[in-house]
């Protein structure tokens, strides 16, 4: 592809095709939820690819009729190759937006109910009278899902504990550090348990977060370290849900300390369980070579005031997961 010309064109090939093309791959090679994601019709997804594939000389996919069934060898390059045209137009516009007007824009965060409920209001709050031109986006999911959304350039941020050190296009900085406390009714037993030990912790049914969210894996690694196997009643994603199920008597609960409000959690009594599980790191990332506007910059040292922007550029230019950890490992993180 030779360049970008007035024409909205690369070379002879118009960036709404790359466009079409990018939508269907990562709509399951479904061209009618592509076109649908696209806000456009599906013939016309349809015709403009092949168009495409007329102006290129090669078939991007196999098919069976009407339908789509995988991409074919040289279209999976072709579309590695138009991922990077898009996010390079998408670089272009938000360097002219920077220069036009450098406090207006939009900023959209994935992140899991437990970082949008109690970790994020406050730094959103300060965003918010720091700069009230940029509309903010909240998107919620899965820790996977929450990395998918920064990796395909959906949202710009990132911000998960589990699950996002298998996407490499990823700049992933850690945050803070936070570990757990065990939830019961007052009165209840475990809380003449003073310290709190893994084997009084198991006698009890357990509430807590599905696997995969907050954690989880490292509340399940401790208990298989001490050879118990504890009976988990209930699983839940956020941590409200869960204090609502201590709260009828299910069984224990096991959720991140923020969770837990002293004011509003007055008739649950929290019982520190930092020293039976190892602490989690919180991480903010965006994809690999992204443009951040100075708002952006400003946000991510909102939540972790040790990520200035020379940090975060510093962290940009690693080369890997592997340097990123080396650049981060002398330093000690704040404890939420």
């Amino acid at each position: 592809f030779s360049g970008i010309c007035d024409a909205d064109e690369v070379g002879s090939v118009k960036l709404q095709q790359l466009r079409y093309l990018c939508a269907i791959a990562k709509n399951q090679l479904n061209i009618s939820a592509a076109a649908e994601s696209l806000f456009t019709s599906q013939p016309g997804v349809s015709k403009q690819v092949r168009l495409l594939e007329d102006e290129l000389g090669v078939e991007l996919f196999n098919r069976n009729g009407k339908h789509l069934t995988h991409i074919t060898p040289v279209g999976r390059h072709i579309i590695a190759r138009a991922e990077a045209i898009l996010r390079e137009v998408r670089n272009i516009q938000i360097l002219a937006e920077e220069f036009r007007d450098d406090a207006r824009g939009t900023l959209s965060i994935a992140t899991t109910h437990t970082q949008a409920r109690y970790a994020l209001p406050p730094i959103i709050k300060t965003f918010r009278a720091r700069y009230p031109e940029v509309v903010l986006q909240l998107h919620q999911g899965s820790p996977t899902q929450i990395a998918e959304m920064a990796a395909s350039g959906a949202v710009d941020f990132a911000i998960a504990t589990e699950a996002i050190e298998e996407f490499h296009d990823l700049v992933m900085m850690p945050c803070y550090l936070w570990n757990r406390c065990a939830l019961v009714p007052q009165g209840h037993p475990l809380t003449g348990s003073t310290p709190l030990t893994i084997e009084a912790l198991a006698r009890h049914p357990l509430v807590t977060y599905v696997f995969g969210f907050t954690g989880r894996s490292q509340l399940d690694e401790a208990f298989k370290a001490a050879r118990l196997h504890p009976e988990v009643a209930f699983t839940a994603t956020d941590a409200d849900v869960i204090k609502t199920y201590v709260r009828i008597g299910l069984g224990v609960g096991i959720i991140a300390r923020m969770g837990w409000d002293a004011e509003a959690d007055r008739d649950l009594v929290a019982l520190d369980a930092s020293h039976l599980f190892a602490p989690n790191t919180t991480k903010i990332g965006f994809r690999r070579g992204t443009f951040l506007r100075q708002f952006q910059y400003d946000f991510i040292q909102l939540f972790a005031p040790h990520l200035t922007a020379q940090v975060v550029q510093t962290a940009e230019a690693s080369e890997s997961q592997e340097a990123l950890d080396e650049l981060f490992a002398s330093l000690e993180l704040p404890e939420y």
